[in-house]
């Protein structure tokens, strides 16, 4: 007959499950023993499902001797029990990125990173389709693949690799393979973001693909959102390219211009290569475009050449700077039924907020006085610090110093592609107000 537990054995069990790093009780644990111990309140954030561990929150560090710092690293509390596994970036602020709350090594890490990628992948499947062959396949620590990125841009796929910890030629061939296997690309192409590369101190990739279905691949593709044709360039433009963040809300904005009757004359402010505008001119009457790039500019001529077909309205492009070209046609009552503000991110960090804000309240300012009354706004954030309640409360602003009336129509965010997960608040990151003003 078995003995009732007891507080007592409850606890015996409770301290089998955390293992000091000091003493582990396997071979992998073994050899990951060597790692770093991290602050309470770091320890605390991980426990709730958090992912980061900031470089100042180190409390000790014990790697394997001299030269190239690993790329794994277990991870312990200040009282030694062990809370998993980190891709460790020695050069960024943010030291530690969670991948295991066990420990474990390079082969059962590639493993991980195989299994999780394919379950990615497998999420989005029923996002694509004819219409829509343009998705993010993988959202960094959304998707448990901290600093990994990839996006499909039609035959395309392009990998961005953002923390020290994954560049190796093991997790290259890894997702190369499985992007591969799972969707058939025309080619697998690496594509690295500048800032991260000198924050994360990461060497310059190796020129040409990860993987080609044939030599000489192309770097170029066309892909599609909402059946409308796009033209894409990976050694061009922004972030991976293009922004599939915003593909919902671009044919969100043309369905509120339709319900509301605002189908007359629209306009796209920071416009980039034409994604509101476009899918605007499905629903509008005219539609100009504004952004301070001349190079994405022409791909949006190329772009709007492309969809010439099923485009009946009048479209234009202004090179120029968005708050001039606003202040001066806000000054000289230029005035549209439909506008869109999608900025670039203006605080990069908390320190910035204070500025970020004054320019979108200055932005939507100009917008208010611009707007027809019953006027369609619809306004934007990609700066994830900037939250909802700064955001609207920037808005909210404008219009008392405008004097209008502005009516909250929905709120929304990036795409499913993109996920929110709320244990991991920087997820949420993009923010868009669809806007009445009256």
């Amino acid at each position: 007959m078995s003995q009732p537990r007891t507080p007592h054995h409850r606890a015996k069990r409770k301290d089998a499950q955390n293992t000091p790093l000091a003493t582990p009780q396997s071979s992998v644990a073994a050899e990951a023993a060597r790692g770093v111990q991290i602050s309470r309140r770091a320890s605390d954030r991980l426990r709730a499902g958090h992912l980061w561990v900031y470089a100042s929150e180190v409390e000790a560090l014990h790697l394997p001797g001299a030269g190239e710092p690993p790329a794994l690293l277990a991870v312990a509390d200040n009282r030694g029990l062990l809370l998993g596994t980190a891709l460790y970036s020695p050069a960024s602020q943010i030291a530690l990125r969670m991948v295991a709350r066990e420990a474990i090594d390079e082969p059962a890490w590639l493993a991980l990173l195989e299994q999780r990628l394919r379950a990615a992948i497998k999420r989005r499947e029923p996002l694509l389709d004819e219409a829509n062959d343009a998705c993010r396949l993988c959202f960094s620590e959304a998707d448990e693949l901290p600093g990994l990125i990839a996006d499909k841009y039609g035959s395309l796929i392009i990998l961005q690799l953002l923390a020290k910890g994954l560049d190796s030629a093991a997790v290259r061939e890894t997702c190369a393979r499985v992007l591969r296997e799972e969707l058939a690309p025309r080619a697998v192409l690496e594509r690295p973001d500048p800032r991260m590369r000198e924050l994360e101190g990461l060497a310059a990739p190796e020129t040409g693909p990860l993987w080609a279905a044939e030599d000489g691949a192309a770097s170029s593709a066309t892909f599609h959102l909402h059946g409308l044709a796009f033209h894409y360039d990976a050694n061009s433009g922004q972030k991976t390219g293009a922004f599939l963040d915003q593909r919902m809300n671009y044919a969100a904005a043309a369905d509120w211009a339709r319900r509301l009757k605002t189908s007359g004359r629209a306009l796209d402010v920071c416009c980039y290569q034409g994604g509101f505008a476009l899918h605007l001119a499905r629903s509008c009457r005219a539609v100009t475009g504004i952004d301070q790039s001349r190079a994405s500019l022409e791909v949006a001529e190329r772009n709007l050449a492309a969809n010439r077909a099923a485009i009946g309205a009048q479209v234009d492009w202004l090179e120029g700077d968005a708050f001039q070209v606003l202040r001066d046609w806000s000054e000289s009552g230029q005035s549209f039924d439909t506008i869109v503000l999608d900025p670039p991110a203006f605080a990069k960090s908390k320190r910035a907020v204070a500025g970020a804000l004054r320019g979108y309240k200055e932005l939507n300012l100009r917008a208010m006085k611009m707007a027809r009354p019953g006027g369609l706004l619809v306004t934007c954030s990609c700066s994830h610090h900037v939250g909802w309640t700064d955001l609207e409360g920037a808005v909210a602003a404008a219009a008392a110093d405008a004097h209008r009336r502005v009516r909250l129509l929905e709120r929304r965010g990036a795409a499913p592609d993109h996920p929110v997960v709320l244990n991991l608040p920087e997820t949420e990151y993009l923010k868009c107000l669809v806007l009445e003003v009256e």
